[in-house]
This record gives C-alpha cells, structure tokens and sequence, in this order.
C-alpha cells in the first residue's frame, strides 16, 4: 500500500482558518511519550499546537520534552509544557491548566500513550462542528506490540498495517477490520452504523474550547477512571452534542501498569458521574475557575 497516498489530502475546517491545540496527558512514561510525538511530528494536512499536560514532574519526561523540542519541525507549530508536582491522582486539575495554557480555537485530547494515525489531527479539524463534540476510541495493543513498534513504522504508517501487527504480536480482534478500511470511504458508514454511543473519551476526544470553558473544564475531584465520561455528561448536558468518529480518527493505545487505579477511586467518581446526570449539572463547581484557590 502507497502510505504516503493514502495521507496525501489537505483538510480542511468548514470555518475556515482555525487554530487547532492538542492537549496531551501524560504520568511517568516518558518513553511512550516519545512515541507519541514522533506521532505527531509526522501528521499530514494540517499545523497544530502540542501542549503536554504532566501529572508530575519527572526529569526523564522533561528531557524527552526539550530533546524533541530542539528538533521540533513540520506540522508541529507550538509545543507548551504544563506540569505541576505530583501530590496523588491529579489529572483534572493539570488538564485544566493545558486548557488555560492552549491558544487554540479548537481543542484535540488524547493521551501520551495514544500513537496517532498520520490523518488523526486532519480529519478531526475537518470533521468539527459547532455544538457538537468528537468521539474517537483506540486500538489497544499488547506489551509486546508495544515495545516493538518504533519510529520507522510510526512514521512510514507500517505499524497501522494489520498484517505488521498481526506479524507482532497482536491476536485478531474488530479493530483490525477497522484498520483496514481505515482509508477507504465506508468509514463514515461504519461510523454511522456502530451501535457504540459517542461519549467523552479522554484518549480521542475534540471540542472548541468555548464549550470546555462553558462547563467549567474538567471535575478536580475525580480520580483515575470515568472522570472523562463525567465531562462529557455536562457538555451533554449544555446541549452540546457527540458525533461518532471512531472509525475514522485512529490511534494505538500502548500498553502500561496503572498503579493509580483504585476500588475507592471509581465508586466515588460514580456518585459524581450519578449526581451529574440526575442534577443536569453544567458547571462544575471544582473546575477552572477554582485552579487558584486549590493549587
């Protein structure tokens, strides 16, 4: 297959010139971020801001940082580092601060052990739409798939080739039938005839950011696990509306330990999630505004 061709398109918003910021999440995993932003080093058909949004402060995932920034160069127009010191599970309150920190008009979140599709920030900028939000997944790879993919197949797009996944590692799954018509015009139609719901997803989510800044921005009190279900329930409940793009907005999730997840953590992310969508709330009360009186 002719990769190359298959990311030659130039996208574009149907409003026009819009500036475009990804936020990344990242925690202790500096060598998937690296991954992640060779990634975004190659996307095609459109420019964008990368701000990296750390839960912590690890000189290792500073280092990755300023090394790829020294050599930053293509679509990536702007790379910001927004981090604070890790005093537990603090994920909302750093992605609010990325927001803050984003000049752009529209806002893409994903996570830095998300590998983007060479297409992935193209097609979300064109596919935006005002009163909407976009609901991507991932496909999850295994440890071993993980390790071995590396720049070459990020960058020549060989790693989102089911036959070079298959060949290491990963076991037959949908996702693979996915990727392969990843490039072909029924992925809007599968899109359309998923019976998945278009939720928030942290991983591969977008909005305009006037709507993440209507609800408040994300919950400071919500741990590991639903915190971006809870943010898509209020945009919900604002009238701003999912879109299903799975099939169409790809990246490959690799593969890590999650020490921070915890029994306690989603029973009580679930009493907020139930208050949320019983209340209609909108505006969180422990959100944007409220990132001074709790740093």
């Amino acid at each position: 297959m002719d990769w190359a061709a298959a990311y030659r398109p130039q996208y574009r918003s149907r409003y026009g010139p819009m500036k475009v910021s990804v936020i990344i999440t990242t925690f202790r995993q500096p060598v998937w971020l690296q991954k992640v932003l060779w990634g975004y080093a190659c996307q095609k058909g459109a420019d964008f801001e990368v701000v990296i949004a750390e839960d912590d402060q690890d000189q290792r995932t500073k280092e990755v940082i300023e090394h790829f920034n020294r050599q930053m160069h293509g679509p990536i127009q702007n790379l910001v580092h927004v981090s604070h010191e890790h005093r537990g599970f603090r994920k909302c309150m750093i992605l609010n601060r990325a927001v803050l920190a984003a000049s752009g008009d529209y806002l893409i979140f994903t996570d830095g052990d998300c590998i983007p599709r060479q297409n992935f920030v193209a097609t979300h900028m064109h596919l935006a739409r005002k009163g909407m939000f976009l609901s991507g997944g991932y496909f999850k790879l295994g440890r071993k798939t993980s390790m071995a993919i590396d720049r070459r197949e990020i960058q020549s797009g060989l790693g989102f080739d089911p036959h070079w996944l298959i060949a290491h590692g990963e076991g037959w799954s949908r996702w693979l039938v996915r990727l392969r018509f990843a490039d072909s015009r029924w992925n809007w139609v599968m899109d359309r005839l998923t019976t998945t719901k278009a939720t928030w997803n942290g991983c591969n989510s977008s909005t305009f950011k006037e709507y993440v800044l209507q609800v408040n921005g994300f919950d400071h009190r919500m741990q590991y696990g639903g915190l971006d279900r809870e943010f898509g329930q209020r945009l919900e409940n604002a009238g701003i509306k999912g879109i299903q793009i799975r099939h169409r907005a790809i990246c490959l999730h690799l593969d890590h330990d999650r020490s921070y997840a915890s029994a306690e953590g989603l029973a009580f992310n679930r009493s907020i999630r139930s208050q949320t969508a019983l209340r209609k709330v909108v505006r969180t009360p422990y959100g944007i505004d409220q990132l001074d009186q709790e740093a």
